[in-house]
């Protein structure tokens, strides 16, 4: 029964003639897993090793099974992560075949991946392989939600990888991730900037691949390419450094000037407004109605002696505000 967990068919027959026969000696458990005695003893002492079953006080000698959930659980964790360090290893070996055909196939520059399973493996994968940077353009759809990278890119900044990110309008905007997504891994490190929109998604590791999607669909990602080092590859470091250097900056740290910051709240509202949202998508992101936005816009328009929103763009970004 469990043998694909690395049992023998005699550990795995004893083990389950030990969760159905509860504190039952050699003889019994022998009777049911069809061995002998003396077998079903060495299986016992082979299980109890695993932490399968544990031998029960007292004689005659009896046993008791380790709950399965507990027991079988472990083993499928073992596998599981045979398995995760066997793909990663496969992974690798393709990355260097793909670099030897390279040169004698040039088709080998495109990987095309199937599935949203496929494409979110891959991209953790790329990311992980990464030994300098990661850059990125964020943009919905999402494969996975926004922020359940977090704890990774954490480790990953950590360990000194740089991330750079460039989020559009509608991806800042997402309700609630501006501080518990953008915000919590700039404290960490990450550099961010905004545009109004971006042409596609991406992730790039290096500059030796970067994963994009094939659709343009604003519904969902399934398909997607990995770009090999080409021409191809190239172009798309050239079109992130260029759009980097048209971003936003966005920051957490404090004013530049020596007067007072704005609140938190007016400081969202700052790079919601810098980032190009409309009113209406502002309230949205912050949960305010339209009026409340307005208002607030108004008055710091008036704080900072604006009268027009781009001035007050200017302003804030002069005080160190975005």
């Amino acid at each position: 029964m469990f043998e694909i967990l690395g049992l023998t068919p005699a550990e795995s027959a004893v083990y389950v003639g030990v969760v159905g026969n509860p504190r039952a000696g050699v003889d019994e458990l022998a009777a049911a897993a069809q061995l002998s005695p003396a077998r079903t003893g060495r299986v016992l002492a082979q299980l109890a090793a695993r932490g399968m079953v544990s031998r029960l006080p007292g004689r005659p000698i009896r046993y008791l099974a380790v709950p399965p959930d507990a027991a079988v659980g472990e083993l499928i964790g073992t596998v599981e992560s045979r398995l995760r360090q066997a793909r990663d290893a496969a992974q690798q070996l393709m990355e260097t075949h793909r670099a030897v055909a390279r040169y004698i196939h040039p088709e080998e520059s495109l990987e095309v991946l199937v599935g949203r399973d496929n494409i979110g493996r891959r991209v953790a994968h790329i990311e992980n392989s990464a030994r300098v940077q990661v850059r990125g353009f964020d943009k919905p759809p999402y494969v996975s939600p926004p922020g359940g990278n977090l704890e990774n890119e954490r480790q990953r900044l950590r360990q000194g990888i740089r991330y750079r990110v460039i989020y559009t309008r509608q991806a800042v905007a997402w309700p609630g991730r501006l501080h518990a997504d953008i915000y919590a891994t700039m404290r960490q490190g990450e550099q961010a900037r905004v545009r109004p929109d971006l042409p596609l998604k991406m992730l790039m590791a290096d500059d030796r691949m970067a994963v994009i999607p094939i659709s343009s669909s604003e519904q969902d990602v399934d398909v997607a390419y990995v770009v090999h080092p080409s021409s191809l590859l190239d172009a798309l470091i050239t079109l992130f450094e260029a759009e980097w250097d048209r971003g936003m900056a966005l920051s957490v740290d404090g004013p530049v000037d020596d007067g007072p910051g704005p609140d938190p709240a007016s400081r969202d509202l700052l790079t919601l407004l810098a980032s190009g949202l409309t009113d209406e998508g502002i309230a949205r992101s912050l949960g305010w109605s339209i009026r409340t936005t307005q208002r607030r816009i108004r008055t710091l328009m008036d704080h900072l002696g604006a009268a027009t929103r781009f001035q007050l763009g200017m302003s804030a970004q002069a005080r160190g505000w975005l």
